[in-house]
């Protein structure tokens, strides 16, 4: 502003710089707004492609040891999300039968299919029935295990059969399960796998090295699958704390596992699977692990204690 004006004239100066500026500003927040009204609320497909994003409604859902207890209630949570599910089992034609019927009533086909998923070619067998009724799989559940007191050292034969079915369920099972289907998942573009352990994982408990082991191992090969399948397929894992008492437990018993929580209560089965549910769906989460065990972990530095 030149100095030697008089003062009118640089007060109608100013006034003019003023109102530009205005008009500038006005001008940007006009461009801004229509930039922002354009804009998409999720991530343009350019950004997001080779995502794993995955909406259960439609897809088809494995669920190993689907039938009954814990793995019931994630085969119907999947179900309740609209997707069709395969209620892999092996002994329990029953509770299949019944979890099936279960399915099928909110609005989703269902298949029943008997299979020991450590075994090679049955879990071959049990791909191609799939694979038949359904064309692929699209999500993965391995809940499918065995619980044996498996005490070390032992040379008791039964003990060291015990040993090795628990792992092979727990790891041969998820390898073999994955490694036949999960190529159908690659070549479509999208999938999701999780995989149940539990504190064992972490926490040596006595007289059941072989769940520990099994646990463990299933633990970090769910982190080595994320690894081997991204950015296509995800796959995360699920430890449930106490959510549902064994058959034998006394009232005494249930009420020492729920103090040992830092909620001081048992969860359900319906927990975990909510915490499945979100896996699935959660597609910027890979290679992760969701403790559902009401603190449990923790309970040990419960105050008032």
């Amino acid at each position: 502003m030149a100095i030697g004006y008089p003062f009118f004239v640089r007060f109608f100066i100013a006034r003019q710089t003023m109102a530009r500026m205005d008009d500038r500003r006005c001008t940007f927040r006009r461009r801004h707004a229509k930039m922002l009204a354009g804009r998409r609320t999720t991530t343009p497909a350019l950004e997001r492609e080779g995502s794993a994003s995955m909406n259960p409604k439609g897809k088809v859902a494995l669920v190993t040891g689907g039938a009954h207890r814990v793995g019931r209630a994630l085969t119907l949570m999947l179900a309740q999300a609209g997707a069709h599910v395969v209620i892999n089992y092996n002994g329990s034609e029953a509770a299949a039968e019944e979890t099936l019927l279960e399915a099928r009533a909110l609005g989703v086909d269902a298949l029943a299919v008997q299979c020991d998923v450590s075994d090679w070619p049955a879990v071959q067998e049990m791909a191609g029935i799939i694979e038949r009724h359904f064309g692929g799989v699209d999500i993965i559940v391995h809940s499918a295990s065995y619980f044996g007191k498996t005490p070390f050292p032992s040379t008791d034969p039964a003990v060291m059969s015990t040993y090795h079915k628990v792992t092979r369920i727990l790891l041969d099972g998820a390898y073999y399960v994955c490694n036949r289907l999960v190529p159908g998942m690659m070549a479509r573009g999208e999938g999701a796998i999780v995989n149940i352990v539990d504190l064992s994982a972490w926490e040596p408990w006595p007289n059941f090295l072989a769940h520990s082991v099994g646990k463990a191992g299933l633990l970090a090969m769910t982190r080595q699958l994320a690894l081997e399948l991204a950015p296509k397929v995800r796959a995360n894992a699920v430890a449930p704390g106490p959510v549902l008492p064994p058959p034998s437990y006394s009232e005494e018993q249930k009420a020492a596992s729920a103090r040992r929580t830092l909620l001081g209560r048992w969860g359900s089965p319906e927990d975990v699977a909510l915490a499945v549910k979100f896996l699935v769906e959660a597609d910027f989460v890979t290679g992760e692990v969701i403790t559902v065990d009401g603190g449990e972990r923790f309970g040990h530095n419960k105050r008032g204690r």
